[in-house]
């Protein structure tokens, strides 16, 4: 096999992503997946502003919007009793989609493939094993259809990725110490637009609404809480979770009906220590995991796609040398804000899952001060890292911000 520019390892939303970004630059792109149809899990339904400005110029953002996807316009941490206590009000960010987007992650699988490049290819229920490499170099992929070589080989095969440890980039793990049990729920009309996370004594709870009227929702739990538990046992640990969340009573009805349709998933961070070999460029969770609590994860990987294919177009051919300079441009420039990005998100779980009086003291902090937490909404959306400086974690904890009434200069311009 041959004729192809770049080979893209995995067709989840990274890799697909990859393909529509670098598919848009002419090149010729091949798509492998051992899956034949995508898996239907509960994770990767909420982008960000920035995905949404990045995803309109591939003409993603229209597809899933004639196809229901629901705006969103804040992200709320809220005490168990359903009381605002930190708000992240979108509508301030200066974007032309000052909102988030929502829908279903096999949908959002489906409007990507729609809107693919004429030169790009999906190929289903192909094995791929490990990288070709000539002279030190990856210049393919290894797959039980056979070899194909390609000037540039993404690998985009998930968390435990076989083509990251087959080009020997090693990476640390850390699982958190629970899990969140995610629920579809049907028929929840009344919940507002908006992703709400709330503080309880047992952990997080977080919901928003999915088209055709359905809810998300996530239950923190202990790795091994719901297993065995039969449809009694389901159900009294269901009246466990609303009786210790009062806000959650406008779902109780579908929370009890929708018990039966859980997935339970694992929470981890991770961040390879480098993203790329010559020839080979990590994206997604094959590079780097965060914790869901910010919706951070799918919209990682797109920011990786489009960094990708940023550098590659600056480099002007996939002659090898330009290729690995460009990668090389790609991984540090990747690294250092998703370094950043994963600590957002990790202080952001810690906020809302910890008991600790620290981690509610700075939840507590950031949601009364609103410069802070104008530029933390600045980095979660993605439309920018915005660091916070020693004094402002201070401020977070309760020292007195005398500017913490003055918004930063991008949002007094909105």
């Amino acid at each position: 096999m041959s004729g192809y520019d770049v080979v893209v390892c995995g067709a989840g939303v990274a890799g697909l992503a990859a393909a529509c970004a670098l598919g848009a630059l002419g090149h010729r792109v091949l798509v492998l997946e051992k899956r034949l149809m995508p898996a239907p899990v509960a994770k990767g339904e909420v982008l960000q502003p920035g995905s949404l400005a990045i995803l309109r110029g591939w003409g993603v953002t229209d597809l899933l919007e004639r196809a229901g996807a629901v705006r969103l316009s804040k992200l709320v941490a809220r005490a168990a009793d359903g009381r605002p206590r930190m708000v992240l009000d979108y509508g301030r960010l200066p974007t032309d989609q000052p909102w988030l987007l929502a829908h279903d992650y096999p949908s959002i699988l489906e409007a990507l493939t729609g809107a693919l490049p004429s030169g790009v290819e999906v190929r289903r229920g192909v094995v791929f094993d490990q990288p070709l490499w000539t002279a030190g170099r990856v210049t393919g992929v290894r797959s039980d259809e056979g070899d194909i070589p390609a000037s540039l080989v993404v690998a985009a095969d998930g968390i435990t990725s076989r083509m990251r440890t087959a080009a020997r980039l090693s990476t640390e793990r850390h699982d958190y110490a629970h899990r969140l049990a995610a629920f579809e729920l049907a028929g929840a009309d009344t919940v507002d637009r908006d992703v709400s996370a709330y503080v309880t004594e047992d952990g997080l709870r977080v919901h928003y609404p999915l088209p055709r009227g359905r809810v998300r929702l996530y239950v923190q739990v202990a790795p091994d809480e719901l297993r065995d538990l039969e449809e009694d046992g389901l159900r009294r640990w269901a009246e466990r979770v609303l009786g210790g969340c009062p806000g959650l009573a406008p779902l109780a009805s579908v929370f009890r009906d929708g018990l039966a349709r859980k997935q339970v998933l694992p929470a981890s961070r991770s961040l390879a220590d480098s993203l790329v070999v010559p020839g080979l460029a990590l994206v997604g969770e094959s590079g780097h995991s965060m914790h869901p609590m910010a919706a951070q994860g799918m919209n990682s990987a797109i920011a990786d796609a489009h960094e990708l294919a940023t550098v590659l177009r600056q480099g002007g051919s996939l002659a090898p040398g330009v290729v690995d300079h460009a990668l090389r441009r790609y991984d540090n420039a990747r690294r250092i804000d998703l370094g950043r990005v994963g600590r957002v998100s990790h202080n952001a779980a810690r906020m809302i899952i910890s008991r600790s009086r620290l981690a509610q003291r700075a939840l507590t902090g950031t949601g009364r001060n609103d410069r802070i937490r104008h530029e933390v909404m600045h980095t979660v959306s993605g439309l920018g890292v915005r660091r916070l400086t020693l004094l402002d974690r201070l401020h977070q904890l309760g020292l007195p911000d005398p500017r913490s009434t003055r918004l930063p200069t991008w949002a007094r311009a909105r």
